[in-house]
């Protein structure tokens, strides 16, 4: 997203824009998917003066405005990314924790049926399906 479209949703929405604002932003998009501590270290390396209470609650403005997604790619905080990358959901590895970002074609079928069949519309920006990467398995595997 354009950070004229940044400005004009933020003033859209009557929101302010700040500079801790556009660099929590930025951050989100430099990193690609990134927890609330991993976004504070990135902005910090730019502005010592944003605290973590101050990057949590931005990142909820920006979800909220639709400028950025979140999405549980483990047990602790949720992964922040930002909506300007293609629409995808996530395959995370138990093993090795390799995040793999899937277009939703590739569940377009699953996505019908549960239309047709329960009237649901999933919201594939946050999906996040969970076993073990060919790396992981083929490991696993004993000599033959």
């Amino acid at each position: 997203m354009a950070e004229e479209d940044f400005r004009d949703k933020l003033r859209g929405s009557g929101k302010r824009l700040t500079p801790q604002r556009e660099l929590i932003l930025r951050a989100v998009n430099e990193l690609g998917h990134a927890t609330p501590d991993e976004v504070l270290a990135r902005v910090r390396e730019d502005s010592a003066a944003v605290n973590v209470s101050t990057v949590y609650r931005t990142l909820e403005v920006l979800e909220e405005l639709g400028l950025v997604r979140h999405a549980h790619l483990s047990d602790r905080a949720p992964t922040y990314h930002s909506v300007t990358d293609h629409e995808h959901f996530h395959l995370v590895c138990r093993n090795c924790h390799r995040v793999v970002s899937v277009g939703p074609d590739v569940i377009a079928p699953f996505l019908e049926r549960l239309r047709a069949d329960h009237g649901f519309v999933a919201d594939v920006g946050h999906l996040t399906v969970f076993g073990h990467c060919e790396e992981c398995t083929t490991d696993a595997q004993p000599p033959a």
